[in-house]
């Protein structure tokens, strides 16, 4: 595996890591924050406690699955499809979705404020639905190209699983995004796929991987 290879599938392993860490570590410092009910983006809102810490960690995940996906098409070569690349647009969409943040906090106003909400916290929903979907869509457009591959073939199927839960969980979530236990439905959806990239990142760094360089 090149420099470049290498560096791109350790970026598949921080991404997640860093993202995971900065909801957790965010959540610990809100003040009256349900995490069952509330959602990770809330924790980078205007009026959120040192919000800076999810911000950034929208920031790393976006940029590491770019430098990810770029690394998986050029290990995949010609067999890649366009998954890798809808994995790419994920990860511009997780950027935007940190850069355009969300008005408050809560998920509902608190006593006297209006109702609604900003263009900004529109733009925001808009890339973090966008992101879910070119990143599922992505894991199954991914799926053949693993398949054929022989070191990383027996992740085609996992490839799968995760879209298909990935998917029906988003699929209740966003039938009423401020339905009650939401906090913990949205974390575990935005984890299953984020596992998946881990093993497949680290997959590419085994000496399994190496034994068999990118074509």
């Amino acid at each position: 595996m090149s420099r470049s290879g290498r560096f791109g599938a350790v970026c598949g392993v921080l991404g997640p890591v860093a993202f995971t860490a900065a909801w957790l570590m965010a959540q610990r410092r809100q003040d009256e924050y349900q995490v069952r009910h509330e959602h990770i983006s809330g924790l980078a809102a205007r009026d959120a406690t040192d919000p800076h810490v999810m911000t950034a960690g929208f920031a790393a995940l976006g940029v590491s699955t770019i430098v990810f996906a770029s690394a998986l098409e050029r290990r995949l070569g010609q067999r890649a499809g366009i998954g890798p690349a809808l994995i790419g647009v994920a990860g511009l969409a997780t950027i935007a979705a940190g850069a355009f943040r969300r008005d408050r906090r809560s998920n509902f106003p608190a006593p006297g404020e209006p109702e609604g909400q900003s263009w900004v916290n529109d733009v925001h929903d808009a890339a973090a639905v966008l992101g879910g979907m070119a990143g599922t869509v992505g894991l199954v457009a991914l799926a053949p190209a693993l398949a054929r591959d022989p070191v990383l073939g027996d992740l085609a199927k996992p490839a799968l699983s995760a879209a298909g839960a990935s998917a029906g969980i988003s699929a209740w979530f966003l039938r009423d995004v401020v339905r009650p236990g939401n906090g913990l439905l949205q974390r575990v959806n935005v984890t299953i796929p984020l596992v998946f990239m881990v093993r497949l990142a680290l997959r590419m760094l085994s000496k399994r991987s190496v034994a068999n360089p990118e074509r």
